[in-house]
């Protein structure tokens, strides 16, 4: 895997990205025009510059966290910026669960993507990503009620339930349970 990706800003639409913290530098946001930020994070403080707007989201990258109380909030503001010309950039420590989650969420609601195309999308933009079980049992959900119907399901698999989208990749995987004593 290419490590370098975790630190570039991938380009998810023409005015939605998406990046982990530690490419979130003054120079780079300037550089492609950023001007809305959403960090996803509990342990970073938000990107203090004047002509960026920037908004805290204090969530958990764990599968009982509730991001899903985000998703129409963050999608909204993301269309909203939108609409009005701007850019966000949407990040958490790794850019690889709590915001590529809000970002197929947002494309699920503004580009009526199935979840199924959504991931697919952001995956081929950023290929780190890889949302946590209990984010997709929540964007899953998200998908139920935007359109009645799911293009996703959890499987069980040999590292435990997963989403029918990683079957190929984790079929190789075996999960170790670790013995307490």
């Amino acid at each position: 895997m290419n490590l370098e990706m975790f630190n570039q800003i991938a380009s998810i639409t023409d005015s939605l990205y998406l990046s982990s913290a530690a490419a979130v530098k003054p120079d780079r946001i300037r550089t492609v025009g950023i001007t809305h930020i959403i960090n996803c994070t509990l342990e970073i403080p938000n990107l203090n510059l004047p002509t960026i707007e920037s908004i805290q989201i204090h969530v958990e990258d764990a599968p009982h966290a509730r991001l899903c109380v985000y998703f129409d909030r963050c999608a909204d503001k993301i269309n909203q910026v939108r609409h009005r010309g701007g850019r966000t950039l949407v990040h958490c420590v790794a850019g690889v669960s709590r915001s590529a989650s809000l970002c197929i969420a947002y494309l699920m609601k503004y580009h009526r993507m199935k979840l199924s195309d959504a991931y697919h999308h952001v995956k081929k933009r950023r290929p780190v990503i890889r949302p946590n079980a209990g984010f997709w049992r929540q964007l899953i959900d998200y998908e139920q009620r935007l359109f009645g119907r799911n293009s996703v399901r959890m499987i069980q698999s040999g590292i435990g339930w997963i989403p029918d989208v990683y079957k190929d990749e984790a079929k190789n995987m075996v999960w170790f349970q670790s013995r307490r004593s």
